[in-house]
Parts: C-alpha cells; structure tokens; sequence
C-alpha cells in the first residue's frame, strides 16, 4: 500500500489569523489615534455658557484671540438665545479688533446692533465702532507715501466720528463718552486736515482754482479747526497766483486777523503743523 504523506501545509492559510490580528491591531490604533487628536476640540462639548464665557474671558486677558473667538462662537452657536451670547457678541467684536481682524469686528458689532437694539451695552457698542474705525492721522500723510490725496476716502475717520458723536448724544452719562468727546475733536480736526492736504496737492500742482476751493471748504464745514489756519493760508496764496485782487484781500484780512502769528508768513508751506498728530 503506498502511503502518501501529508500535503504540506499552505502558508497563506497559516498567515490568515496573523493578518486579522496585525489588522485589528491597526484599526485600535486608528481609532485611538483619531480620538486623541479630536479631544482637544471636543473638550468643551458639555460646558455651559458660563464655563465657554469664563474661559473666553481668560483667554482674553493672556491674549489668546483665537481660542477666545472659539469659545465666543461656541456659545453663539450652542446658546443662541441667552444672555451669554449677547454679551459673546460684544467680545467677539473686541476680540476681532485686537486681532486685527477690523471688517469682522465691524460685522460683529452691525449683527449685535440689528439683534439687541435697546440692550444696555449699546453705548460700549459704538464707542467700539468708533475705535475700530479711528485711523491714525499718519494714514494720510501723501508725502510719505507718494499717493494723490485726492484720491483717498477718509471713510473710515467719517464712521468713526459718526460713531462716537452717536454716544455722545444718546449716551452723555455714559463711561466712554468722555473720551469719545477727546477723539471727535481730534476726527474733525484730522477730517479738516486730510482736506488741506488735497488743497496743498492742487496748489502744488498749479491747480489754484481747485486749491482755493477745497480750502474754502475746510473753512465753511469746519470752522474752529486748527487746520482752518493753512486753509486759509492757501486761499490767499491761490487767489493770488489766479489775480483775484479782491478775494485774495478778503481773505487776507481773515486770516490776519485769526492767525497774527502765523509761521506760513515766514516759512510758507513747510511750517511745521504738527499739532493734528495725535501721537505728538
């Protein structure tokens, strides 16, 4: 009788239980790994308005603007209709405008103000439209940056001193209208300056009938300026160059009188006028 020994044995199927293991092994893994690197955003699942509030507060004092906007909008999206997330909106504006982020703080500020017309924060809320507007005067300095004047929009200075004149009169008792006063008159000034640098840009340039009339404007929207001072200036400087006699004289005579020590007399247009910087 032939005996046939046994046929050996196959490997794959010897590998078969090794491979369910090594993969199952690679699945626990998986989904281990996914957890963990998820935990950090699922960490505030079950906090409550006031815990995401509390913790977006301190995220704020160290300067952390990104986890604070993350906890601020977790309590806009998950309370939506609390008290929490009114005053979340306010944050989220101050939090954008610290971080730089001026159009979403702008935007922030617009929804807070469509949602809670009449809430108690509303004076904070335009004293911070006000600042995420205000614009430093060195913006429009043309003779840095080489850029027509005439060609800048002072938008933003408009919708700061709207802002800040909208608190004044709806909120005199409020805490930041004090300061709001300080900076509207700082915005007139710098809105009437920013219109004598395109009057200075024309004259300049030849330009004298542009030049007196832009100046002409600074004197009739802003009368009391500081910057009312080179207006005029310019005005009997440009009627002069165009022969105007009799308009040059009336506003020599104005100017005269307001300004007997004017330094534009001696030093013409390079006198120093320093005085609308704010940082000066």
């Amino acid at each position: 009788m032939i005996h046939h020994s046994a046929a050996p044995s196959n490997p794959a199927s010897r590998s078969g239980p090794i491979l369910r293991v090594v993969i199952a092994l690679v699945a626990v893994v998986a989904i281990a790994g996914c957890g963990s690197s998820n935990s950090k955003y699922d960490k505030t699942t079950n906090w409550s308005a006031e815990q995401l509030y509390a913790d977006a507060k301190s995220e704020m004092s160290s300067g952390g603007w990104k986890e604070a906007r993350e906890r601020l909008t977790a309590i806009e999206s998950r309370y939506p209709f609390g008290v929490y997330a009114q005053q979340a909106l306010l944050e989220l504006a101050y939090v954008n405008w610290k971080d730089g982020e001026n159009e979403q703080a702008l935007a922030a500020i617009d929804r807070f103000q469509q949602l809670y017309p009449n809430h108690p924060g509303t004076d904070y809320a335009l004293y911070l439209k006000g600042l995420v507007n205000f614009t430093p005067a060195s913006a429009f300095m043309s003779s840095i940056t080489g850029q027509d004047p005439a060609e800048r929009d002072p938008k933003g200075l408009r919708a700061s001193y709207d802002a800040f004149n909208e608190l004044i009169k709806r909120y005199p008792d409020s805490k930041y209208s004090a300061d709001a006063e300080k900076r509207v008159a700082w915005l007139v000034n710098t809105i009437a300056m920013n219109e004598v640098h395109v009057a200075r840009y024309y004259y300049e340039r030849g330009a004298y009938v542009a030049a007196a009339n832009r100046a002409q404007t600074v004197i009739t929207d802003f009368e009391g300026a500081p910057a009312t001072e080179e207006a005029l200036y310019l005005m009997v400087e440009s009627y002069d160059k165009l022969g105007m006699t009799e308009l040059k004289n009336d506003s020599q005579r104005v100017y005269d009188k307001n300004f007997p020590n004017s330094e534009f007399r001696t030093k013409g247009l390079k006198a120093d006028k320093s005085w609308w910087n704010p940082f000066n």
